[in-house]
């Protein structure tokens, strides 16, 4: 009988504690055993703030704020970036397919030659690392420190080969994101998107070199203190 009366207590808390009383104010904070996102230190649109000597929450934008789509004069430009390269465009360079066809290589548009393709690749390694490189990592096996967090599902850049996974798809994927990785086209111009793309496809021609074949140059760069 005491585990019935037992049971009944612990059913009756929790019944209290999951439904509460109602009709009753407080004015101190609620306990929470699991924190929400309830509450934030965010500003809340037409709401007091305390935190501004005018008490007004509602701010107006800072110096220099440029909405897309509602550029000044006509100005086509995003902190001096061209606005179509953020999308909104059709073809091979903006989408990454013909059609409803994933196309290869690099497009036309990004006028590559022997001299500016080293130039573009150090591009697309500087934009990897930033956006890229904390959960796929730096040599892009899917190792980054993310995945150490917990987060699953991602993804090893080195079976994504370029007879299977074509650059217009890794584009693509760059831009609208899969799975669990958001889509990065509001946040990196479509030049820098096929910069990566050219990285990515360089990290895989490297793990696939024989060491002895790139032995002499890999030490000459340590010796120059440009690799560690």
């Amino acid at each position: 009988m005491r585990y019935f009366f037992l049971a009944y207590a612990i059913i009756a808390l929790l019944v209290v504690g999951i439904f509460g009383f109602r009709g009753q104010k407080f004015s101190s904070p609620p306990v929470r055993i699991f924190p929400d996102m309830k509450e934030q230190d965010k500003l809340r649109a037409q709401k007091p703030d305390p935190f501004f000597a005018d008490g007004q929450g509602a701010r107006k934008p800072v110096t220099g704020t440029q909405p897309r789509g509602f550029n000044e004069e006509g100005a086509k430009e995003i902190g001096g970036i061209a606005e179509p390269e953020f999308g909104g465009q059709t073809g091979y360079y903006y989408t990454g397919h013909f059609d409803d066809f994933y196309g290869a290589g690099m497009p036309e548009e990004l006028a590559l030659t022997d001299a500016n393709a080293a130039a573009f690749l150090r591009r697309g390694e500087e934009r990897f690392q930033i956006y890229c490189m904390p959960c796929h990592g730096k040599s892009g096996d899917g190792q980054g420190v993310a995945g150490q967090y917990g987060i699953p599902g991602i993804a090893n850049l080195h079976i994504l080969k370029s007879d299977t996974y074509p650059d217009g798809r890794l584009f693509e994927v760059i831009t609208k994101g899969k799975g669990n990785m958001s889509g990065y086209g509001y946040n990196i111009s479509v030049r820098d998107r096929w910069a990566i793309v050219a990285y990515i496809r360089a990290l895989q021609t490297a793990k696939e070199v024989p060491y002895e074949s790139v032995k002499s140059a890999f030490d000459a760069a340590k010796a120059a203190g440009q690799v560690k």
